[in-house]
């Protein structure tokens, strides 16, 4: 049995529960928790997440951590000061100098994402590139985003995120690449209540889309946008500058500025 076999299989006898009572809570079918807990076949990490979710344990400490050997106060307390110090250990490439690339999540691969973030031989497989400007400090990952939620970031802009560890690293109003077990990567604009009622706000830049809020334990990668890169420059009416006709305008009114001065 895995590691994750034999912890979904601990947290549901630690709290009381049924294969049918977790598979209840879950949303799925009770066989597939007893798969699970056989080491026959593994969560995906959206059906581990709300496993997790229904523990109230990081998704993290299922996959890294040997459970079994943890009382149920030491288990809670454990998973208490896992959310406040940080949320995962990444997986990241280097080139030949030992520098960490930039790696390249495109929009065809991030439903396949949310199964192999944690995988370094999936990592290693996706798209590097390298941005010099950026610090060298941080780690960074790059999305490709859908949809016009964002705009006048356009579908189809990758926009290049610096790794957050903490939720307490959270800017409030700040645009964010989020990875969730349920909502897998979206790209927002994020207040974090985290501390207050668990939750945190997501908010789109178009204005059509209403706002959200997911539970904090969701969260599974956090990174915050710094750079993105688009073929298509946004329109002058999308950043609240002149429009079209008014730049032509005031070009004409210059251009017979300058004929009355040449007439002088």
């Amino acid at each position: 049995m895995s590691l994750v076999s034999e912890n979904i299989k601990y947290l549901r006898k630690l709290n009381g529960l049924t294969q049918e009572d977790l598979a209840e809570k879950v949303g799925i079918k009770r066989p597939s928790i007893g798969s699970y807990e056989e080491g026959r076949a593994k969560p995906k990490i959206s059906t581990l997440a709300k496993i997790s979710k229904s523990f109230n344990i990081p998704v993290d400490m299922i996959i890294n951590c040997d459970l079994i050997k943890l009382s149920l106060d030491e288990l809670y307390a454990m998973a208490s000061e896992s959310k406040e110090k940080k949320l995962k250990i990444l997986s990241i490439t280097v080139d030949d100098n030992d520098e960490e690339n930039i790696d390249l999540i495109p929009q065809k691969a991030a439903a396949g994402y949310l199964n192999g973030y944690a995988d370094p031989e999936y990592i290693k497989e996706l798209p590097k590139f390298k941005l010099p400007m950026l610090p060298r400090n941080a780690t960074y990952r790059a999305f490709e985003i859908l949809g016009d939620s964002m705009l006048p970031i356009e579908s189809g802009t990758v926009i290049v995120g610096q790794y957050v560890e903490k939720l307490a690293g959270i800017k409030n109003g700040k645009t964010y690449i989020l990875v969730t077990g349920k909502e897998g990567v979206v790209f927002k604009r994020v207040f974090n209540y985290a501390k207050e009622n668990g939750k945190i706000f997501l908010v789109s830049d178009n204005k059509i889309y209403p706002p959200y809020e997911i539970p904090a334990e969701e969260l599974i990668e956090i990174w915050e946008a710094k750079a993105y890169i688009s073929l298509n420059f946004p329109d002058l009416e999308d950043i609240g500058s002149q429009s079209i006709s008014e730049l032509t305008k005031a070009v004409m009114d210059l251009q017979k500025d300058v004929n009355h001065l040449k007439g002088k």
